[in-house]
């Protein structure tokens, strides 16, 4: 784990969770499926859990027999802990290295395991355009090193995305970053479609 929050939180099951719900702040979960995701206790993570929740950085529902987990956004703290989160995930640096210098980009999508707050080492891009795939290749390769996870990316033109997209339905997604709007929206300020059961919009890159 990046040394951002390590060397503010001992604790590596709470950095795990605040990772996993405040950087697609519409991701939640229940006690098993972490417990499971982490390869920790249970009696580990209900312990995080609960101080989380007492502190509010976490608020909880139940439905039916799970208790559902997810950020707090109400919290004053909401805003500095996805934005923290953002730089430990490394996506700040994939807009600012690969993003912002692809030229003729009219989206990019975050997919999958980091849409849902999950630090895998695989970031998978969706991006839609027409892109040199040579200098797209470069790009990844020199930001790759730099935050020491892989990126996998799949480049579409537009009429491509456009028969695309519906396959993105059940499949977790972020939209990082679109040419009307060429500032950073990621987990950090914008648009989240994480939950999976409200998902609006699965296909393998």
């Amino acid at each position: 784990m990046n040394d951002l929050l390590s060397g503010l939180i001992s604790s590596k099951t709470r950095i795990k969770l605040l990772v996993r719900f405040f950087f697609n702040p519409k991701t939640r979960s229940y006690l098993r499926e972490l417990a499971k995701e982490f390869n920790v206790s249970t009696n580990s993570v209900r312990e995080e859990l609960n101080q989380l929740t007492r502190t509010h950085l976490l608020k909880s529902r139940r439905s039916g027999r799970q208790v559902f987990y997810m950020a707090n956004p109400q919290h004053p703290l909401f805003n500095e802990l996805k934005s923290m989160v953002g730089k430990v995930m490394g996506i700040d640096q994939v807009i600012e290295g690969i993003v912002n210098r692809l030229g003729d980009l009219e989206k990019a999508y975050l997919i999958d395991d980091y849409a849902d707050g999950k630090d895998s080492g695989i970031i998978d891009l969706v991006l839609v355009g027409n892109i040199d795939p040579f200098h797209l290749n470069d790009l990844s390769r020199k930001t790759e090193r730099y935050i020491k996870r892989k990126i996998r990316t799949m480049v579409v033109s537009s009429e491509e995305f456009n028969e695309f997209f519906p396959k993105l339905k059940n499949r977790s997604r972020i939209l990082i970053w679109e040419k009307s709007n060429p500032k950073k929206i990621s987990g950090l300020t914008g648009k989240t479609t994480g939950d999976r059961p409200e998902n609006e919009d699965t296909a393998c890159i």
